[in-house]
């Protein structure tokens, strides 16, 4: 997305602000966040992605953990609590065109419309790049369709607490991102980072609904089209990333899922490539020709055992380190189910398990930073690591 737990009492102070705010809320900044922390998120921001501070812990969909993802909540107390980069969102479009932040164009479980009996005959099933998807999608709403709806928590098993909050939110848009964006920047006198993601673009180019000159023109209308613009793209895409890069000088990052997984776009066109090849230094030589980083999944890094344990780390940091890309990884959580069985407490669902123990070894292979739910957990592995 390497550390040792933290001493309590060294420590103890920082870590109970930057929990803190958790629980206070996400409103403004948190008065009792520590200095470590500020320190953290500064001194960056004109010298592009390679100025971003070494492991980058960047909130994933905002603070998740702790609130429903792709919320301004949610975006904000990632802010609070330090997140050198908020990932500010899954970018999917309306059918009147506007990009908004879901992690899916399916809605069901991410807002209240099946609450909403308007919106009932809505419901309907598509193929989802090849996959039978039922529900809600966001290209059969008009924005203003959207915000009549309220975010609620995808994973409740998991995250009962951030039920609290379901009906706290709207959808927000991508435009609406890039003016808190501007805000926030104002505001703490310091460039605040974005990582939105492109969703499905195959999927929509079909429909008519190309994603990539929506955020290109996004991006040019806010200045934030450049090389050392404080915004990352990513896909899981390659040729969509590809077509990025011909629309605007932002840093680019192709996602990468499982191994033997083939990327919807090459699916789509025939390519027969894995994920497996683009990881070989050959298909990382071609990423590096129009990307600046990858983003692939924990297990590409270290792989886990049929038990579910780590294992030995592959050389793909240091191939892709050879090409000139950075790696930011997905998706470090502190809740038990998400973590190596190796670093698991307990059976319960949402308890945590030593989530320090699992930065420490993903942070040990030399990656450039990671995705993770929450931020300040991962701020306080940064600094066991850094200071380590």
């Amino acid at each position: 997305m390497g550390t040792q737990e933290s001493d309590e009492q060294a420590r103890g102070t920082g870590r109970r602000a930057l929990l803190g705010a958790a629980v206070l809320g996400a409103g403004g900044a948190v008065l009792g966040l520590s200095g470590t922390a500020r320190a953290a998120g500064a001194g960056y921001g004109g010298g592009g992605v390679k100025s971003l501070p070494k492991p980058t812990i960047i909130g994933h969909r905002g603070a998740s953990g702790y609130r429903p993802e792709h919320t301004l909540g949610a975006y904000q107390l990632a802010l609070d609590m330090g997140a050198h980069i908020v990932e500010a969102g899954d970018l999917v479009p309306t059918k009147d065109g506007h990009l908004v932040c879901r992690h899916e164009p399916e809605i069901g479980g991410t807002t209240d419309v099946a609450d909403h009996p308007e919106f009932a005959g809505r419901k309907t099933t598509k193929l989802l790049d090849g996959v039978a998807t039922t529900g809600w999608f966001t290209e059969d709403f008009t924005l203003a369709e959207l915000k009549t709806l309220r975010a609620i928590e995808r994973i409740p098993g998991n995250r009962p607490h951030n039920t609290l909050y379901n009906g706290r939110w709207e959808i927000p848009t991508f435009e609406e991102v890039l003016r808190w964006q501007e805000e926030q920047t104002r505001k703490r006198g310091k460039q605040v980072w974005i990582y939105p993601e492109l969703k499905h673009p195959t999927y929509f180019r079909k429909l008519g609904l190309g994603l990539e000159e929506r955020i290109a023109k996004a991006l040019r209308k806010h200045g934030k089209h450049k090389w050392n613009s404080p915004v990352i793209v990513q896909s899981f895409e390659p040729t969509s990333i590809q077509r990025l890069h011909k629309l605007i000088d932002n840093p680019l990052v192709v996602l990468l899922s499982g191994a033997s997984t083939r990327p919807y776009d090459f699916v789509d066109s025939g390519d027969p490539r894995t994920v497996a090849d683009l990881i070989k230094p050959a298909g990382l030589r071609e990423i590096a020709s129009y990307a600046q980083g990858i983003g692939p999944t924990l297990d590409l890094v270290i792989p886990r055992d049929a038990s579910g344990r780590l294992t030995t780390p592959t050389t793909l940091v240091a191939d892709a380190h050879k090409v000139g890309l950075v790696l930011h990884p997905w998706t470090l959580r502190n809740e038990n189910p998400f973590l190596p069985a190796d670093f698991r407490k307990g059976t319960d669902a949402d308890a945590y398990g030593d989530v320090f123990g699992a930065y420490k070894a993903y942070f040990a292979t030399g990656i450039d930073g990671v995705f993770t739910d929450h931020p300040d957990t991962g701020l306080l592995a940064r600094e066991d690591f850094v200071n380590g």
